[in-house]
């Protein structure tokens, strides 16, 4: 890894999103991958959303959690291979605010376009929301990739309305957009990350494909944003993790299920 995050800051204040390649090694995200198969309390915590009106058979399979756990999927939300890039960007430390386990099987998923500040500006003063998405399968047209519009992050917030379970952006001002701009098909590997700004308009496809995406998505704040909401704010302490006590942390979650299992 490189402290040095120049290009990667300039990328994602021009375009609103960045993708950096191979950031998580394979061996590891083989070993999530494994974790999260053989989890029973992830199995339990997952959802189906029904993101559009109507039964058209496709549902949204996740699970969202507000709290980091001592965890797989808490280790990689503290590593520093996800965390370095948005400390460069915002020149601040990174607070989580939530997870997502999204499980794209063939048949189910699908977004139409949003941003994540259309759902969270009520809570926050400022559009630094981060939202990260970490490859776990390939993600490809074919299997319903994410699909942004670059440069849409300076357009502001966009007014949104409900759509089933999800809030989409005004259909009129996307379509400019995409009269304007540029859609991205972000095509990853596994173990590439995403990180896209929290005006940036994004969709997915349904996976229509006969292969699964499989990723996890963890929306950040920096410390510099400002909770608006008169509640006691939501946002978990980040223990940042090297390369070493990231595994040790995996190592210990597989251990316990396990151990559990036999």
């Amino acid at each position: 890894m490189t402290d040095s995050y120049e290009e990667t800051t300039r990328q994602f204040e021009r375009d609103g999103f960045v993708i950096l390649e191979d950031r998580i090694d394979a061996a590891d995200i083989e070993q999530i991958l494994r974790i999260w198969r053989a989890d029973p309390q992830l199995t339990a915590a997952l959802k189906e959303n029904a993101n559009f009106d109507g039964d058209d058979g496709i549902r949204t399979r996740l699970a969202y959690r507000q709290d980091l756990g001592d965890d797989a999927y808490g280790a990689l939300a503290g590593s520093a291979r996800v965390l370095e890039p948005m400390e460069h960007i915002y020149q601040s430390t990174i607070q989580h605010y939530y997870t997502l386990n999204m499980q794209k099987d063939p048949g189910t998923g699908g977004w139409e376009y949003h941003q994540d500040y259309g759902y969270h500006y009520r809570e926050f003063f400022y559009p630094d929301l981060v939202s990260v998405m970490v490859a776990l399968d390939p993600a490809t047209r074919a299997n319903g990739c994410l699909r942004v519009v670059r440069g849409s992050h300076r357009l502001g917030r966009l007014e949104h309305e409900h759509l089933g379970a999800q809030q989409i952006a005004n259909r009129e001002r996307v379509a400019l957009a995409l009269e304007e701009m540029e859609e991205v098909h972000c095509e990853m590997g596994a173990g590439s990350i995403l990180y896209f700004h929290g005006n940036i308009l994004h969709a997915s496809n349904p996976n229509l494909s006969d292969t699964s995406r499989w990723c996890l998505i963890y929306a950040y704040v920096p410390s510099t944003n400002r909770w608006i909401l008169p509640e006691a704010p939501q946002l978990a302490p980040i223990e940042r993790l090297d390369d070493t006590a990231f595994r040790a942390a995996l190592d210990a979650h597989e251990t316990r299920i396990l151990k559990k299992g036999g």
